[in-house]
């Protein structure tokens, strides 16, 4: 009996800290499905919601979605407001500051009135004071707030750059898209031009009038043209996923575009395209601000061998007790002023190792300087006649779409009339297509051409 109440008790306490028996392990919760990953989800959220209702995007609207979900311009814009900190910074290192101080010093006694440490001026010493600190002259900081103002300029210019890529970016996406829609839309109508041919050679081949080999040959042709309606289909999808990156936070969201390639506007002329490129064009901004920093810089580092006079005035108390009157009621509250020259003598060549260095620097900005108007120069002639030659195009383009639908039509009456042959039908027949792609792809190249010359004019 003894021996089991222990064991009695033992199952008690066993049982009040929940252990329990060895069990069956129940079996494991069902796998999740393989689902697609998503920047910013978690593997453990919950599905995502299925795509909103389709959408349809002008050109304006691409582009508004494209500045807000493009990451070069997220991270310019970002860079630009960085600079601008910058500049405040810079800035409020030329003004007055004001502080507070609050100390206390404990210096171990020694029966005298300064106590172990003579420099703390007594055993308890307490400083409580607002102290204001000015620099009345530091040529270095002005220097440095004239670097700043350059580098938020730089700033500031790459982001319009980087505006203007993605404007150039946005134009070749969207009109590829629409240009891929084009193609669909001409192969789906030369694959019922197919169609109708087949149908015009079996109603030959019954009637005697046509050789088997016909019906055959346009049966070949169907084949071929029902492969190219699907690869049609499988450039437009891939497009369109391609876009919808830069457009949607969710590259399945369903969007149409509005074909607005046949109403581009007309090149203007060689002399206010230059004009408009000397006036506003973001690179050369960006290369004459970098000039103004290096400038700039130059003077922060002859700064160096120049004095700096600074001053500084203290309001409070400085006692040996933390109150306003000592012990014979004398003012403990009171103020001191003090002034600093600061003379450089000698730094070991640093110095002027500084300015030499920024002096080499301004020597590089301005040949980069240099470069980007060169380069300027020779990018928009090329960019203009691209535009030029694409523009003429486009009209005898669209001429030759329309002799070949003329030339299919004819060459089907005189199939019809046992004038012309098979083979003659189907070389019609591609070389319509071939038009029709052909002016798809010459608007699209207009449309490409006057994007890049606008990544260095401005919209014109």
């Amino acid at each position: 009996m003894p021996r089991i109440l222990p064991i009695i008790w033992f199952g008690i306490v066993l049982s009040s800290q929940g252990a329990q028996l060895p069990q069956t392990q129940p079996p494991p919760p069902p796998a999740r499905p393989n689902l697609p990953f998503q920047p910013g989800v978690s593997a453990n959220a919950p599905p995502a919601a299925p795509p909103g209702t389709p959408v349809t995007l002008d050109f304006q609207q691409a582009l508004a979605r494209a500045r807000q979900y493009g990451q070069t311009l997220l991270s310019a814009n970002i860079a630009t407001q960085i600079a601008h900190e910058d500049t405040v910074q810079a800035k409020a290192a030329l003004l007055p500051t004001l502080n507070g101080f609050s100390q206390y010093i404990y210096t171990q006694p020694n029966d005298s009135l300064t106590g172990i440490f003579v420099s703390n001026d007594g055993p308890h010493v307490y400083n409580d004071q607002l102290i204001v600190h000015g620099d009345l002259y530091a040529p270095g900081k002005r220097a440095d707030y004239r670097r700043a103002m350059a580098a938020e300029a730089v700033a500031r210019a790459r982001a319009e750059i980087a505006a203007r890529g993605i404007v150039a970016v946005v134009v070749q996406n969207y009109y590829g898209v629409v240009a891929a829609q084009r193609e669909l839309v001409n192969a789906r109508q030369s694959l019922r031009e197919a169609q109708d041919f087949l149908d015009i050679t079996r109603k030959q081949e019954q009637g005697g009038e046509a050789a088997h080999a016909d019906a055959v040959k346009a049966e070949i042709q169907l084949a071929q043209r029902q492969r190219d309606l699907e690869n049609a289909q499988l450039a437009l999808d891939k497009a369109r996923i391609g876009f919808a990156v830069f457009l949607f936070p969710d590259f399945r969201q369903d969007y149409t575009l509005v074909d607005d390639m046949d109403s581009a506007p007309p090149l203007p002329p060689l002399s206010e395209v230059q004009t408009l490129a000397a006036r506003n064009n973001p690179d050369i901004r960006a290369a004459q601000a970098v000039v103004q920093q290096q400038t700039s810089a130059i003077a922060s580092a002859r700064a160096a061998f120049l004095p700096s006079l600074s001053f500084d005035y203290f309001f409070g108390i400085n006692a040996n007790q933390f109150a306003l009157y000592d012990r014979e009621h004398r003012d403990n509250l009171g103020s001191v002023a003090q002034a600093q020259l600061t003379v450089p003598l000698w730094t070991w060549g640093a110095a002027r190792s500084k300015v030499k260095q920024a002096e080499l620097g301004l020597e590089q900005a301005r040949n980069e300087l240099s470069l980007t108007q060169r380069q300027l120069l020779a990018n928009l002639n090329a960019f203009y006649l691209e535009a030029q030659l694409s523009s003429g195009q486009v009209a005898s383009l669209r001429h030759s779409m329309d002799l070949s639908a003329e030339s299919l039509r004819l060459t089907l009456l005189r199939y019809q009339a046992g004038e012309a042959t098979v083979l003659e039908v189907v070389d019609a027949q591609s070389t319509l297509a071939a038009a029709r792609n052909a002016y798809a792809e010459g608007v699209e190249r207009y449309r490409l051409a006057l994007a890049n010359l606008q990544t260095m004019t401005g919209t014109f």
